[in-house]
């Protein structure tokens, strides 16, 4: 049986179990820290009868006007808890902490790596769609492409800065009970954009 609550600065000491896999993004202690203190009815954990982590989403708000928005930093479940629904329900939560709290949100977003044909299909089922492609928003090659394709010429054609290195990323979107024409999930008139050309990360 699982339950979910409230992550706490003492749960950084216990969720290595989750951050194990090459799919979830591991950051520092004070970047968990700083969510806890500006965003923590965002910062959610599923826990186990043993109070073992099994997995945990973390988010924020941000933007203005109708851009204001809800965001997915995070979301990941221990490899021995998957197949079980733990991260949509996780994924449900941070919906309703997004509805309740900031009603004035107009959307919800997330990124996710290309590859990660599971979760996109996930988040696809629940009702995120494709808003845009940003290019080599990952650090290091794509976990199911070849290492050479960073060196590929044809691969980093029109960008400015250097080479792309590192794998693309969807930026998914759905929208609020506040967006009811869902203006804001109508995908980017040019889909493909560079890190830094994006509002927010």
């Amino acid at each position: 049986m699982t339950s979910f609550r409230p992550f706490t600065s003492f749960d950084l000491l216990k969720y290595n179990l989750v951050n194990t896999d090459v799919l979830t993004e591991t950051y520092g202690l004070s970047f968990y820290l700083s969510y806890l203190a500006n965003w923590p009815e965002y910062f959610v954990c599923a826990e186990t009868l043993n109070r073992e982590i099994s997995g945990y989403v973390m988010g924020k708000s941000e933007g203005k006007s109708n851009l204001f928005h809800g965001h997915v930093t995070a979301i990941t479940v221990a490899p021995s808890y998957r197949r079980q629904k733990l991260a949509n329900k996780l994924m449900e939560t941070l919906e309703v902490v997004t509805e309740t709290f900031h009603s004035e949100a107009y959307f919800i977003d997330l990124f996710v790596r290309e590859s990660n044909e599971n979760a996109i299909q996930m988040y696809r089922k629940m009702g995120y769609s494709a808003y845009r492609r940003v290019l080599g928003y990952y650090a290091g090659p794509s976990t199911s492409s070849n290492t050479d394709d960073i060196n590929d010429e044809t691969k980093n054609k029109g960008n400015k800065k250097g080479p792309i290195v590192g794998e693309d990323a969807l930026d998914m979107r759905k929208s609020t009970k506040r967006d009811v024409q869902k203006v804001s999930v109508v995908p980017a008139r040019r889909f493909e954009q560079h890190p830094w050309e994006i509002e927010w990360h």
